[in-house]
């Protein structure tokens, strides 16, 4: 346990200070042209990836809470190798901010706090509990990047390669939960985290 309490810490750290490890797959959007975007365009598209970059945070934080949780070792095995996969999507869409001249959301501690207690909940659980955690969250995120793809700017190819490619990797993993067969979560519960996200969303854009 003091083992994974390190590596926990450790990957909190990385995630918090935009030095997360990942699988070192290169960002959709690398050899992408710049978009020539307008003041409102460039600030809407800056926006969007906050709040996916807000994303990717809580998503790390979910992973590392329910791993720290778990007593089977293969559970966990699965959920950190997401969790790694999910790093990527943490640094492209930070990359894209840079670019973009702008920053991550200023509470993204609070992100990560919030998640990584809802994860050590649900690792607590059954593994077809916790798996349906997985299951429902990859379900919503897949859902809300689809609807960036409708709102980017038409331009900005390189924000969408990133955001396309994300929603492929969050299909994949909310399927790998469900084949590890992860169980439906009461109606309330569903309720509950789409709040939760709408939150998040409606302040990380601006925050």
């Amino acid at each position: 346990m003091s083992d994974r309490l390190v590596a926990a810490f450790d990957n909190a750290l990385k995630t918090l200070t935009l030095k997360p490890a990942g699988t070192g797959r290169p960002s959709p959007a690398a050899g992408l042209p710049e978009p020539d975007l307008t003041s409102a365009e460039r600030r809407h598209s800056a926006g969007l990836m906050r709040v996916n970059h807000a994303g990717e945070v809580a998503a790390q934080a979910l992973y590392q809470g329910q791993a720290l949780a778990t007593s089977d070792w293969q559970h966990r095995e699965v959920l950190l190798q997401a969790g790694r996969e999910e790093s990527d999507h943490l640094r492209w869409t930070a990359e894209r901010l840079d670019a973009l001249d702008s920053r991550p959301s200023l509470l993204a501690p609070l992100w990560y706090a919030g998640a990584f207690a809802l994860g050590f909940a649900a690792g607590k659980m059954s593994p077809a509990i916790a798996m349906g955690f997985v299951s429902e969250t990859e379900k919503q995120v897949e859902a809300h990047l689809k609807g960036h793809l409708s709102a980017l700017p038409t331009n900005d190819q390189a924000s969408r390669a990133i955001v396309a490619t994300m929603a492929d990797d969050e299909a994949a993993h909310g399927q790998s939960a469900r084949e590890r067969g992860a169980r439906a979560l009461p109606a309330s519960i569903e309720k509950a985290m789409r709040q939760s996200a709408k939150l998040m969303t409606k302040t990380a854009y601006f925050i």
